[in-house]
C-alpha cells in the first residue's frame, strides 16, 4: 500500500517505521529539523540500531492517491494541514490524536467516505533523530474507527481494536490522561515525585473529568474506565502518587511538555455548561 505519515514525532515514526517494516510504501510528510534528519538518513533509525526505509517529503503531494495520509500531528496544529488534506487524492485519511471535540469538522473537511480517526497505544519519542517508543499490545491498544486500518495495524506490530463510540472513547481518555499528562510532565521536569498535595488535585480534576463526559451525554468508555472513572478521590491520588515514582518512560512521557494537557484541558472547558474549577487549577500555564 502507498501510505503517506503526516508528522514525524514519536508517534508518526512509530507508525512509519512499522508500516515501512511490514512492506508498505512509506513517505513522511515532515518540516524543520526532522525533515533534514530524514532526507540524510533516507530511513526511520530507531534506538535499536535497526532501520526502516522512507521517502521523505515537505508537504503531501496532492496527486497521489494514496490509500492511507495518516494524520498524527497534535490537534493545535491540525488547522494548518487541513487544506492539504481536503485537497488530496488520498482515500482515506485517518487522525491520530488527542482531542475532546466533536470529530464533525475534520469529517467535512475530508468528506465522510474517506474520514477516519484512531488513537495510538504507543508511548515514543524522537530524540537526535532516533526513534524510542513501545508499542502497547495489552489492555488498552491502539484504537480505531476501521476494521481495515486495524488489521493492517496488527499485522504491522501495532495491535489495535474498533470502537464504535469514539467520540465518547476520545473523552473519557482526555478526562483520564490530562492528569496523568502534567503528573508525568511535572516528575519530568523535577526528575522526582509528585507530593500528595498536587496528587489529590489531579485526581479531583480526574473526577471532574468523568463528570463532565456523562454531563455532555457520552458514556464513560471502554468498560474498564467505568471502575477508574468512580474510584474515591483519595485512591485516584495514590495512583497518581505512586505513578509519578515510577520513573521509566512514563515519567519519560513528560518531556513532550504541557501544550497538549492545556490545550486539552481548554477543549474541556468550552465544552462545559458550567465552570471546571478543579481543571482550570490544574491547568498549566502558558
Amino acid at each position: 500500500m502507498k501510505i503517506a505519515v503526516v508528522g514525524l514525532g514519536g508517534i508518526g515514526s512509530t507508525f512509519a517505521f512499522r508500516l515501512a517494516r511490514a512492506g508498505h510504501e512509506v513517505t513522511a510528510v515532515a518540516r524543520g529539523r526532522r525533515l533534514e534528519q530524514l532526507e540524510r538518513d533516507r530511513a526511520i533509525v530507531t534506538d535499536g540500531g535497526e532501520r526502516a526505509t522512507v521517502a521523505p517529503a515537505a508537504a503531501l503531494d496532492p496527486e497521489i492517491a494514496w490509500d492511507l495520509v495518516l494524520v498524527t500531528v497534535l490537534e493545535h496544529q491540525v488547522d494548518a494541514v487541513l487544506p492539504a488534506l481536503t485537497a488530496s487524492a488520498a482515500k482515506t485519511v485517518m487522525f491520530v490524536f488527542n482531542t475532546f471535540e466533536p470529530l464533525d469538522r475534520l469529517r467535512a473537511a475530508v468528506g465522510p467516505a474517506r474520514f477516519a480517526f484512531g488513537f495510538p497505544a504507543i508511548l515514543a519519542r524522537v530524540d537526535g533523530g532516533v526513534l524510542a517508543s513501545e508499542v502497547v499490545t495489552r489492555g488498552m491498544v491502539t484504537t480505531v474507527t476501521d476494521a481495515r486500518w486495524a488489521e493492517v495495524f496488527g499485522q504491522a506490530g501495532i495491535p489495535a481494536t474498533v470502537h464504535p463510540d469514539m467520540v465518547s472513547w476520545l473523552r473519557t481518555h482526555a478526562a483520564m490522561v490530562v492528569p496523568f499528562m502534567i503528573m508525568a510532565g511535572r516528575s519530568y521536569a523535577r526528575q522526582a515525585g509528585i507530593s500528595w498535595a498536587e496528587a489529590t488535585e489531579l485526581a479531583r480534576a480526574m473526577r471532574e473529568g468523568f463528570a463532565l463526559v456523562r454531563t455532555l451525554g457520552n458514556a464513560i468508555t471502554p468498560a474498564p474506565m467505568v471502575p477508574l472513572s468512580r474510584l474515591p478521590t483519595a485512591v485516584a491520588a495514590g495512583l497518581l502518587w505512586s505513578a509519578s515514582r515510577a520513573g521509566g518512560k512514563l515519567r519519560q512521557s513528560g518531556a513532550a511538555g504541557m501544550d497538549e494537557p492545556r490545550a486539552l484541558i481548554d477543549a474541556m472547558v468550552a465544552a462545559a455548561p458550567g465552570p471546571l474549577p478543579a481543571l482550570a487549577a490544574i491547568r498549566p500555564p502558558e
